[in-house]
């Protein structure tokens, strides 16, 4: 994916990244499955006892986020969708939602589909 000054972000399509398995808890809480690697990880799991896997939690907000996310809705739709059911407390809707993505990608939890959604 080839980013330039003109790419809109609100157009971008994210996706799950398949190597992180995720499910909701009792609380409707979504868990991520992250896999501990590297050398000084498998290590501290043989030496400390230390787990094969850490499950991050996404927050309320961010669990619905997450559930948007379904590899065909741009990021725009899933602010519509976040300020229809979170109204005012989603604002500044745009700048959280956008910086929130960001987050994702960069812990690689998701990917981007492609810039445009198909017409």
């Amino acid at each position: 994916m080839s980013k330039n000054k003109n790419d809109n972000f609100l157009d971008y399509i994210p996706k799950h990244n398949e190597l992180f398995p995720y499910e909701k808890n009792k609380d409707g809480i979504i868990e991520i499955k992250m896999k501990n690697r590297g050398l000084v990880k498998k290590i501290t799991q043989l030496i400390l006892r230390k787990p094969k896997y850490t499950y991050v939690k996404l927050e309320g907000m961010g669990s619905f986020i997450w559930e948007q996310i379904n590899g065909e809705r741009t990021i725009y739709e899933i602010g519509q969708l976040l300020k229809e059911k979170y109204g005012e407390d989603a604002e500044p809707l745009y700048e959280r939602l956008c910086k929130y993505i960001k987050s994702l990608r960069t812990n690689q939890f998701i990917l981007y589909k492609n810039l445009v959604k198909d017409k």
